[in-house]
């Protein structure tokens, strides 16, 4: 395929949705893929976000509701995918980056194999004037306020992994619905989403010559997919390669590190980390 046009400076904050629930079609390079969570109508549900490549309307998108378990093989994407999709503005999350795709509409036209094709669209969203705890005093008092971001962490301190809580009573009961509604109808069989085995939680300092530290939840699907992997192993060796990967190799000095971080339309001032951006120096 041929290389894409380079689109300049990202918008210093998010551009507003919309007048109106028409969908438009949008052009999404997919920077991350959250772990599935429950839900009643579509058994998982997954979150995804980019950065529009449309060069009149650049800037960060969150696409939301996704089960990748109904998606057509050739509708099926992985991270650093560019797709294009219909989305209408999501109206019920006051986030300005929030949209609700059509995904009948979806399609993969682009793929971005490695570091260096990737950087020329990534390395201009790296945040060099706005910092985590920026973020977070902002979001405090402003519901629409930058909630999707790529930052610099000055300092990773751990990755702390625990075991995983297991899914709450309305994450189970919404399984549950949705698995009674299939036996109901007829519909596919398909197994419930099962938890996870463990927890991750990033611990570091950010720019802020004041930060006094960030203790965040990795949400990136790549986690919960290799405890998946390592479900073989011991407790002590399943936990060594989780720390491995994403303190060790992706957290290493020799990497230009920098998280995607992302917060809760219900609780705003809440922000996870949705995965690592860890090309080389």
């Amino acid at each position: 395929m041929t290389q894409l046009p380079m689109f300049g400076q990202p918008p210093s904050e998010p551009e507003p949705k919309p007048a109106g629930d028409q969908a438009v079609r949008l052009n999404v390079l997919i920077m991350v893929k959250a772990a599935p969570n429950p839900s009643d109508r579509y058994g998982e549900t997954v979150c995804i976000a980019g950065i529009r490549t449309d060069l009149d309307h650049p800037g960060w998108v969150r696409l939301y509701p996704i089960n990748f378990r109904e998606l057509a093989d050739d509708a099926s994407f992985h991270k650093y995918d560019i797709v294009s999709v219909e989305a209408a503005p999501a109206r019920q999350d006051p986030r300005r980056e929030s949209w609700r795709p059509r995904m009948p509409t979806l399609h993969v036209w682009n793929r971005l194999p490695n570091w260096h094709r990737r950087r020329p669209w990534v390395d201009p969203y790296i945040e060099t004037d706005t910092t985590m705890c920026d973020l977070r005093r902002q979001a405090v008092s402003n519901a629409s306020a930058q909630s999707l971001a790529l930052i610099r962490p000055r300092q990773v301190t751990a990755f702390q992994i625990a075991p995983h809580p297991g899914w709450t009573a309305d994450q189970q009961a919404k399984i549950d619905r949705y698995v009674s509604q299939l036996d109901l109808f007829g519909g596919e069989d398909r197994s419930p989403l099962e938890a996870p085995r463990y927890s991750g939680r990033y611990h570091y300092l950010c720019e802020s010559t004041d930060c006094t530290g960030h203790k965040q939840g990795l949400l990136d699907w790549e986690f919960v997919a290799l405890q998946r992997r390592l479900g073989h192993l011991d407790d002590t060796r399943a936990r060594a390669q989780l720390e491995d990967k994403f303190l060790v190799q992706m957290c290493s000095g020799k990497r230009d590190v920098a998280f995607y971080v992302g917060n809760q339309a219900k609780h705003p001032h809440v922000f996870g980390v949705l995965g690592v951006y860890w090309p080389p120096r």
